[in-house]
């Protein structure tokens, strides 16, 4: 359930920043995991292209950025980082 929530508030920004944006198509998604996210990388890729389905940003590039500072203030975060996309 969490990653559900996770992955539906993602695909909302993307959503969101391409409305915006006026583009036709995501074709690229950068994200940043926090260390203490829950989430490999995999683990993540999965669920990204299972909530992209149907989607503006079906069959994007995801690049994931995956930190080890278990430090950092955003440790628990993941963060959308940028999109590509074509006009």
């Amino acid at each position: 359930m969490h990653e559900a929530s996770l992955m539906n508030d993602l695909m909302e920004k993307i959503a969101r920043i391409a409305r915006q944006e006026a583009v036709a198509r995501v074709t690229g998604v950068d994200v940043w995991l926090g260390a203490l996210s829950h989430m490999s990388a995999d683990h993540f890729r999965q669920h990204f292209e299972e909530s992209c389905k149907g989607s503006i940003a079906e069959g994007a590039d995801l690049h994931i950025e995956v930190s080890t500072d278990i430090n950092h203030p955003d440790a628990q975060a993941i963060a959308l980082k940028s999109i590509e996309a074509d006009d």
